[in-house]
């Protein structure tokens, strides 16, 4: 495809909706909503191509066929509505993360574990960061800046991928974008894919049900969120949801059919002024205020853990959130850490005694190669881990321990057994 004729052709397109945008206004009439705008764009999109062809005839060149006619509509389209060049990527269901070092290094990582080297995604570096400021002004629930005094940029992209970039404190543009290749997913998806073992997938099941509180933990691109969206998935659809988030990506108000009271917070970074800005911790204070059933952290990053902790330990139990960590035995000393670095700086003994009173149960997800099936991708939980109490530190147990292939398995007696049943788990051999 001709990018720099997609380039052109938006432009006129895009200048027409503008000034039809202005004649309704002066007009009085009602402004277009987004889909109507969508069709009204369609609609010019066809005459700006036709004029186009009928433009290459009389120069004596060969119009465009109707395939390649087809190719410029969906181009227009998307650099109109969508995320321009990156939109056949993100049209890729087996794409999972698009990593963009500069205009022209774009680096692909598939689902079955291959790492490929992909076309350029602009003509320049400042087309990318164009392309970057205009998903900016339009994604989220208010206005990023992506500029010289707003360097960095945390976003969710209309289908749910979350895109992070970064400027001038690289050489060149930096994005990436983590797919959301499991938009509307359930544990018995997780269980199907080897994600969890079966005897798992019944456990979390449960514990969601009896309103235990869950701490989702692992590395980068394990597949926390996907695992937290499944659990959440689980939770009655007569609760009323609160999810808070730096930038909205679990996307549960989406799905009415599942979580018809559901309302989506997300962090609102400082305007040009350095006013404005609304906190996590905020947030999750404010959320407290609106008669939630549950409390939705989408991930824990700082300070906000404070507030959340003492949300879980005060009667707001059930509720879900993820962390960063390497194993599920190190997240409570990654809790102590925020903690300490917190507004409140408690101490780590206070914060082992807040983690005791507040989370039940933390599920450490893991991806690995698996070299033996050709280095083929896998993600699966790896360790349960029932919190216990505090003695100067956290006392845990490892309710479900990595087995034979890697995915967690019944190790130790659970202590809120029968209360996991009544919800309708059913344990194996091990506990019955």
């Amino acid at each position: 495809m001709d990018h720099g004729l997609v380039k052109r052709l938006r432009q006129e397109v895009g200048d027409r909706i503008a000034e039809q945008r202005r004649l309704d206004q002066l007009s009085g009439l009602a402004p277009m909503t987004g889909e109507d705008e969508r069709q009204y764009a369609r609609a010019v999109i066809g005459q700006v191509l036709e004029e186009h062809a009928r433009g290459e005839v009389t120069a004596g060149r060969t119009p465009p066929d109707a395939v390649e006619e087809e190719a410029l509509a969906a181009g227009i389209h998307a650099a109109l509505f969508g995320v321009g060049r990156l939109q056949p990527l993100l049209d890729d269901p087996q794409i999972e993360n698009i990593d963009i070092n500069g205009c022209d290094r774009v680096f692909l990582s598939y689902a079955d574990g291959r790492e490929v080297m992909g076309e350029p995604v602009a003509e320049s570096d400042d087309e990318l960061i164009d392309l970057v400021q205009v998903l900016g002004a339009y994604s989220g629930l208010s206005s990023r800046p992506f500029d010289s005094a707003n360097p960095q940029l945390d976003l969710r992209l209309p289908d749910g991928s979350r895109l992070s970039a970064v400027m001038d404190v690289t050489r060149r543009p930096a994005v990436s974008i983590r797919r959301a290749r499991l938009g509307k997913v359930f544990l018995s998806d997780l269980v199907g894919n080897g994600t969890l073992a079966p005897e798992l997938g019944s456990f979390l099941a449960a514990a969601v049900n009896a309103r235990k509180n869950l701490m989702i933990a692992g590395s980068t691109n394990a597949g926390k969120t996907t695992l937290l969206r499944a659990l959440a998935n689980e939770i009655p659809a007569h609760e009323r949801l609160i999810t808070v988030e730096r930038a909205l990506e679990l996307g549960l108000d989406q799905f009415p059919e599942l979580h018809p009271n559901a309302v989506a917070f997300e962090e609102r970074l400082a305007n040009s002024e350095g006013l404005g800005a609304i906190t996590m911790a905020e947030l999750v204070r404010r959320s407290l205020r609106m008669n939630p059933s549950r409390v939705i952290v989408g991930e824990v990053l700082g300070d906000e853990i404070v507030t959340m902790l003492n949300a879980m330990s005060q009667g707001n139990d059930g509720s879900l959130s993820t962390i960063h960590a390497n194993s599920s035995l190190e997240v409570f000393n990654r809790i102590a850490t925020y903690a300490l670095q917190a507004q409140e700086r408690l101490p780590v003994e206070a914060s082992h005694m807040l983690i005791a009173g507040a989370i039940d149960f933390v599920v450490f997800i893991e991806k690995r190669n698996d070299y033996a099936r050709g280095g083929t991708l896998r993600r699966f939980v790896s360790s349960v881990r029932e919190v216990n109490g505090v003695d100067g530190r956290v006392l845990s147990s490892e309710v479900f321990a990595a087995g034979l292939d890697g995915r967690a398995v019944a190790h130790s007696p659970v202590s809120c057994l029968d209360e996991l049943v009544a919800h309708g788990y059913v344990p194996s051999g091990l506990w019955r």
